[in-house]
């Protein structure tokens, strides 16, 4: 029976070669990744928000896997597209924890899709790691056992500190708030009241808006007329952009200070050459091609030419630490279970990111690891997000 001989030797030669190259591999290529899951808006007008956060997750996991990975196993994403919208993330995020069986979720730009994982998150007992979306209710949303962590800006620091960028930088007296029509909206709402109230100030009025008004000048003539002279924002990018087309239709040169929302994506693009007149938030800014994280973006990304190709910045860099921190956190933990991470979460120390270092950035009464110290003011020019000093 030669032909069948043949068969069996070729088949027990082909079974010695796999697993001598098995065998060659590294000990964390040959176990069962450790899967995280992203859910976020992978698609529409704030696509660059989910593309920065998947390049700063990826590069973490190739600089932890190239090491040996965490408890011997690789680090895998598994990614779903939210569409900015809350029903799409709650359902790709059940399906990321009850189908995919990732360790940890992690989330995206927009708090109302971040406020629907919550729940879910806090049930099932999976840690949910936010480094982008800032609603203050995502970590401060009541829990007995809280899994929701985050690395990113909060509402109520942002509204703090850019209340008082408008008071110190531009002697505002009575500044008015055009705002989403969301829970996001809503979130700094409490927040910027609560800043003027502290420094015994008014407001000009509140203005509420839909992601898909493309004009809101009955709202803004209103803030004009109750004698607005500076105004807060609070929108992504294509509704940003609207605010500031509808501001350019009426010829009301005002200071605007705005939330992150407009780095998200083509905000200037959207907006037109007024859209450099936003001040925003940042927590990270590259302010040079120099930057080591810039030389490994390149390197991983042909694609990046130049700063203007890595907008927004802060999602990249809050990505990355985030991953460093859940990467830290199971390794403590020794166990993926989403308990004994959580608990490992609250005596990280000493894990260096590319914000800062973080020595217990979390605890049970506070599961924000950046504040208002890590905050930065920047807008566009041309393109570009750059510090306002520069």
């Amino acid at each position: 029976m030669p032909t069948r001989f043949t068969f069996t030797r070729r088949a027990a030669l082909a079974g010695a070669t796999a697993l001598s190259m098995l065998a060659s591999l590294p000990a964390s290529a040959q176990e069962e990744p450790i899967k995280i899951g992203l859910v976020a808006a992978l698609s529409g007008q704030s696509a660059k928000s989910g593309e920065a956060i998947t390049r700063g997750i990826e590069m973490a996991m190739d600089e932890i896997n190239a090491k040996g990975g965490v408890l011997g196993r690789p680090l895998e994403l598994i990614s779903r597209d939210d569409e900015a919208n809350p029903g799409t993330g709650m359902v790709a995020a059940r399906e990321l924890v009850q189908r995919e069986d990732v360790a940890v979720l992690m989330g995206g730009l927009d708090t109302p899709v971040s406020m629907a994982i919550v729940p879910f998150a806090n049930q099932a007992k999976v840690p949910f790691v936010g480094p982008w979306a800032a609603g203050t209710g995502i970590t401060v949303n009541g829990a007995e056992e809280n899994y929701v962590f985050r690395v990113s800006a909060v509402d109520e620091y942002v509204d703090e500190a850019i209340t008082e960028y408008l008071v110190s930088e531009y002697g505002s007296e009575k500044p008015g708030m055009i705002l989403i029509n969301n829970p996001w909206g809503e979130s700094n709402e409490d927040g910027l009241t609560k800043a003027l109230e502290a420094r015994g100030m008014e407001h000009a009025g509140i203005e509420k808006f839909e992601s898909n008004d493309v004009d809101v000048v009955p709202q803004l003539t209103r803030l004009r007329e109750n004698g607005a002279d500076g105004l807060f924002l609070v929108g992504n990018v294509g509704p940003s952009a609207q605010v500031v087309k509808s501001l350019d239709r009426m010829g009301w040169d005002v200071p605007v200070a705005s939330h992150w929302g407009p780095s998200g994506g083509r905000f200037t693009e959207l907006a037109g050459p007024s859209g450099e007149k936003v001040h925003f938030i940042q927590t990270f800014l590259f302010t040079s091609e120099e930057h080591p994280m810039f030389q490994k973006l390149q390197d991983k990304y042909p694609e990046i030419q130049s700063l203007a190709d890595v907008t927004p910045a802060t999602g990249i860099a809050n990505a990355y630490d985030a991953t460093l921190l859940i990467a830290a956190a199971i390794e403590a933990a020794g166990s993926t279970e989403g308990p004994a991470i959580r608990e490992a979460m609250y005596g990280i120390s000493g894990v260096e990111g590319v914000i800062k270092t973080y020595d217990q950035p979390f605890s049970p009464d506070n599961q924000d690891a950046l504040g208002p110290d890590d905050y930065i003011f920047a807008h566009f020019v041309e393109g570009e997000i750059i510090p306002l000093e520069e």
